[in-house]
């Protein structure tokens, strides 16, 4: 069972202001009997002020009238009804500097090996820019006699997974794994 928010605020809060006993408030609020009795008693509370739980949703008037005239009946948390907080992407991660000289030759591994390949794809596995994978493909890059083609995975730029995720989204047919093995060891 998921506890309150802020457990102890809310202990010190149905202590306060209900007559439920010290094992319903301990279960409601994930503490154990014994601290809530310190809490009662004032030794443990000291400076912390109550929370209400009827305001903060999280509990019901007619479940504490429940467990008032029962007991040994339990409260239940509420459920909240808002949405699940979305997950942030982490953005861009950090090349190190060692890496990034190793992009356009990834960049050029891609183009040679999975021209389907977008460029908007390419960017994001790789982590660089439209205008540097147009200068790897047109041999107009600044370092383009250095660059020779390389896997990508094996510079540590892109998971085979991604790698893979962007070519079936792309509509190409990601190679067995044996095949990955051999166009891996191509690379000088």
């Amino acid at each position: 069972m998921a506890n309150p928010l802020m457990p102890k605020a809310t202990a010190v809060w149905l202590i306060d202001n209900t007559a439920l006993s010290f094992e319903q408030i301990a279960d409601f609020c994930g503490l154990h009997p014994l601290e809530v009795q310190a809490i009662a008693d004032g030794e443990v509370s000291s400076g912390i002020q109550g929370i209400d739980p009827l305001q903060n949703g999280q509990l019901a008037r007619g479940e504490i009238e429940k467990a008032q005239e029962d007991s040994s009946y339990r409260m239940k948390i509420l459920v909240s009804t808002l949405p699940a907080p979305k997950a942030r992407s982490k953005g861009p991660k950090y090349v190190p500097v060692s890496k990034r000289g190793d992009k356009p030759d990834a960049i050029a591994w891609l183009v040679k090996h999975h021209p389907e390949l977008k460029d908007a794809q390419v960017a994001k596995l790789v982590g660089t820019t439209k205008d540097t994978i147009d200068k790897v493909r047109d041999r107009t890059h600044w370092n383009s006699q250095n660059i020779t083609a390389r896997h990508p995975v094996l510079l540590g730029l892109c998971s085979q997974i991604d790698l893979d995720q962007a070519v079936t989204k792309a509509g190409g047919t990601v190679a067995p794994p044996e095949a990955q093995l051999e166009s891996i060891s191509e690379v000088p």
